[in-house]
């Protein structure tokens, strides 16, 4: 078993995503009616939700008791999915509160999303697109290590099924929550 990580923490020599552009085109595109798998039980269609979302996509959350792969902490924007899920988890009362619902996505199963998800006390689910047919619908950018293909950190404000707002790159992962909250804070829903 290798040594214990916590992967709560992020270094802090962590090197910082650049925007290539990748996510320029999502503002304002609507959700296409896909049904995702979430870690509660149920499949999440987000193109149906009335009201606002929040959707954090980050790469695969780590497991302590299995390493993470080779060079992962030298990928910008690849550490930091823990940190950036209990953000979340720590934020969820007020972005509950601000009328939001708030979900993660990545491209790992349904299976590893619920053990991070249980490990983690997360009170929102995890959606898998493990085959990456949001990713496809919508281009969202991603990178490919050890024969994955990943999503790119990236967070949408989804208002009535369409991308109201995107943060891209997220960086640091630990701020994200704070910073939705702060923008959300000062643009009431619109119906």
């Amino acid at each position: 078993m290798p040594d214990h990580v916590d992967l709560t923490t992020l270094p802090p020599d962590l090197p910082a995503p650049t925007d290539d552009g990748a996510a320029n085109h999502l503002v304002g595109l609507p959700l296409p009616a896909l049904a995702l798998p979430a870690t509660d039980g149920s499949w999440v269609d987000l193109s149906a939700l009335p009201g606002r979302s929040v959707v954090y996509c980050y790469p695969r959350t780590g497991r302590p008791d299995r390493p993470s792969p080779a060079g992962w902490d030298a990928i910008p924007g690849a550490r930091g999915c823990t940190a950036q899920s209990c953000a979340y988890r720590d934020r969820y009362a007020e972005l509950s509160s601000l009328g939001v619902r708030v979900f993660g996505l990545s491209a790992q199963s349904t299976e590893e999303q619920h053990e991070a998800a249980e490990r983690l006390r997360l009170p929102y689910p995890l959606l898998s697109d493990e085959a990456l047919a949001l990713v496809a619908a919508l281009r969202l950018p991603t990178f490919a290590v050890e024969g994955m293909t990943l999503l790119k950190r990236l967070t949408l404000i989804v208002n009535h099924g369409r991308i109201e707002r995107v943060d891209y790159p997220v960086f640091p992962p630990n701020a994200d929550a704070g910073n939705v909250v702060a923008w959300l804070r000062d643009r009431p829903a619109t119906t």
